[in-house]
């Protein structure tokens, strides 16, 4: 694959969640607009293997284990990309979960665990990144860097089994548009995706029984693949500088939610 150039040539993008599903779909995605890779999750034996397969294509990629619920581990994982790479020039926050379920019945700990990967999680990993992603555009030929995080159709619309997801999603989009704003005088853009349903393995963490319910809904679906997400972040990111695209909402075909 020649990047010679593309794009992103010279760029440095950290995906979090990269060890799957979109998340992966985003990091191979941005290795063919020719940017340099930073894979980050907890399965390292995924992102090895990912790793493996866009060096066969000639793209490089990173490797850093870490729990981005976990701030410590979350800046690591940006610390070891500026010092290895060099700069920081796209963060994308892919990293979250999903454990739908009525309110009154689900464990709290599932709570606890959407709280703390889909916001904290972004919170952890923006506030170790964004020095770098400033820096990286008052030096970057692009003269831009970019933040992106993926949001839901969840984050738009609340349906019934999918409070606390939704609220994770709607505050991630709140976030992303307080920095939008903030960060203007630095040109770092903010954008958010909100991706309808998508062919991942998000599924396989739900309860039985809840994950019944929730395939139910979607059989007659011909869900997004993780390509299809990828390509709103690959536009988001490949704009000019004098382009800002904020957000972008990407459903199914089929799906009225």
């Amino acid at each position: 694959m020649d990047t010679t150039n593309a794009a992103l040539t010279g760029t440095v993008a950290l995906v979090t969640g990269a060890s799957s599903g979109i998340g992966e779909g985003i990091a191979r995605g941005l290795a063919q607009d020719g940017a340099t890779l930073v894979l980050v999750a907890r399965r390292i034996d995924r992102l090895k293997a990912l790793a493996d397969d866009l060096a066969a294509t000639g793209a490089t990629a990173l490797v850093a284990e870490a729990d981005v619920a976990d701030p410590a581990q979350a800046a690591r994982a940006v610390d070891r990309a500026v010092s290895e790479l060099g700069r920081l020039d796209i963060v994308v926050n892919n990293a979250g979960l999903m454990l739908p379920g009525p309110l009154a019945e689900a464990p709290e700990g599932e709570w606890q665990h959407m709280l703390s990967v889909n916001v904290s999680g972004v919170l952890n990993t923006t506030r170790a990144a964004l020095p770098h992603l400033k820096q990286a555009a008052a030096s970057d030929p692009r003269r831009v860097a970019d933040l992106i995080t993926i949001g839901s159709t969840a984050g738009r619309i609340a349906r019934p089994d999918t409070a606390v997801y939704s609220l994770t999603k709607f505050g991630v989009g709140a976030l992303s548009e307080s920095l939008r704003q903030e960060l203007i005088p630095d040109r770092v853009r903010v954008g958010i995706v909100h991706p309808g349903a998508v062919e991942t393995e998000i599924g396989n963490h739900i309860r039985d029984g809840v994950r019944e319910h929730l395939l139910a809904q979607a059989t007659a679906i011909n869900r997004l693949q993780p390509s299809d997400v990828a390509d709103a972040v690959r536009y988001m990111v490949t704009r000019d500088r004098r382009v800002a695209v904020n957000e972008i909402l990407v459903r199914a075909g089929e799906q009225t939610w």
